[in-house]
């Protein structure tokens, strides 16, 4: 395994993390645990720790993990693995204090290593979290009782949004979505490694686009490396990130992610294999889309809540974009029907009024002005299908 500083909180982290979302048994968190689920939850975390990958993350609202982990973490050397929990922000920091207790209590630990602020994905969570006596208030006073060692927030808000949180300088880390199917928030990640920030990619095979289910497209674009191999180099390969998450739902699940390790390790080597693949899947979205929308299709884009019947334009457009170059159809599907359904999670609507909605003012400042709303249209025609709830809502 290859480790990086962690930023400022200045733990040595191994470059993959073993991601607590998918190998709990159920998303209701009072479920009786049942043996073989308890079995699979060791044997995932027994295959990671044998791979070098100790650092260990979960979260109060991933249903049973917590518990289940409890049952696995405090038979550990303590000071050999890295553990994280997050909590979601909430108007009363004494709720969300007593919500960290309740994480405490199944994790079966005195303290946990990294502990974030969850899902500060806009103004009324950036608010709670940030104004005085709010939550980050009240996490760095348990980082002050040595309850936790560092304070960090987890977000899948818009850029504007995480550079607030980052730029008020207080957080040690930051848990945030970036990697080759969505770039937008890579300025978060340069303010963060400004702040000597620990920077902890999340979900970079499931939201990175279904690379366990790649399409025999992209299968062949980014050949001689699989879908997941390339994702992680892709992220991997910028020493401003620390971490990405395996989000392992099996023990052999982390043995893919591991074939990025040796081109990690010689000099130049992660360039020379990025390069030829980067070029190609550039090449295909300029011959499908066109040069010039590949360029600017995201350039003066209204926010979700600024758009005509709230239209969640930039999504919907990324979305099409794979769909229509690289065939990722599937995933682009599992994406825009979440849109209306998603909470703050994943917000704004889908586009079945495109063509009927006046979208000429909020997108006055975009090159592409004239082609969006046909796109749009485009878009809710090849992705539209059955409502998808978020995971955790079932």
């Amino acid at each position: 395994m290859l480790y990086r500083r962690f930023g400022r909180t200045e733990i040595k982290m191994p470059v993959l993390s073993c991601g607590g979302m998918r190998y709990q048994q159920s998303w209701n968190d009072g479920d009786r645990i049942s043996p073989g689920s308890q079995r699979n939850v060791e044997a995932c975390i027994a295959r990671a720790l044998e791979l070098g990958i100790n650092h260990i993350e979960t979260a109060r609202g991933y249903g049973t993990s917590e518990e289940q982990l409890g049952h696995i973490l405090p038979k550990l050397p303590r000071d050999r693995i890295i553990v994280q929990t997050k909590v979601g922000p909430t108007a009363d920091p004494k709720e969300f204090l007593d919500t960290f207790e309740r994480s405490m209590q199944r994790l079966r630990l005195d303290h946990v290593d990294l502990f974030a602020i969850h899902g500060v994905n806009d103004e009324a969570r950036l608010s709670w979290s940030l104004r005085e006596g709010g939550c980050l208030d009240a996490a760095l006073e348990l980082k002050r009782q040595g309850r936790v060692r560092a304070v960090g927030f987890s977000t899948h808000a818009s850029t504007r949004v995480i550079l607030a949180m980052v730029q008020d300088g207080r957080f040690d880390y930051v848990n945030l979505h970036w990697y080759y199917v969505n770039q937008l928030n890579w300025p978060a990640i340069e303010a963060a490694a400004e702040r000597d920030m620990g920077v902890f990619i999340i979900s970079p095979t499931d939201k990175g686009g279904r690379l366990y289910e790649p399409s025999d497209k992209l299968v062949r674009l980014c050949a001689p490396l699989s879908p997941i191999v390339f994702n992680d180099l892709f992220c991997l390969a910028r020493p401003e990130i620390h971490t990405i998450s395996v989000g392992a739902a099996r023990p052999s699940d982390f043995d893919e992610h591991m074939k990025v390790l040796p081109l990690l390790e010689g000099q130049g080597a992660a360039q020379a294999a990025l390069g030829p693949i980067l070029r190609g899947l550039d090449e295909e979205l300029a011959r499908v889309l066109g040069r010039a929308w590949v360029d600017t299709w995201h350039v003066g884009l209204p926010e979700w809540e600024a758009a005509p019947g709230q239209i969640n334009v930039r999504e919907i457009l990324r979305l099409y974009n794979l769909a229509r170059a690289f065939d990722m159809t599937a995933y682009g599907k599992q994406r825009y029907n979440l849109l209306g359904n998603g909470d703050h999670w994943f917000p704004g609507n889908r586009a079945e009024r495109a063509r009927e909605l006046d979208l000429a003012q909020a997108l006055a400042g975009a090159p592409q002005r004239h082609r969006i709303p046909e796109v749009l249209a485009e878009a809710h025609a090849l992705l539209a299908g059955r409502e998808v709830k978020r995971l955790g809502k079932h």
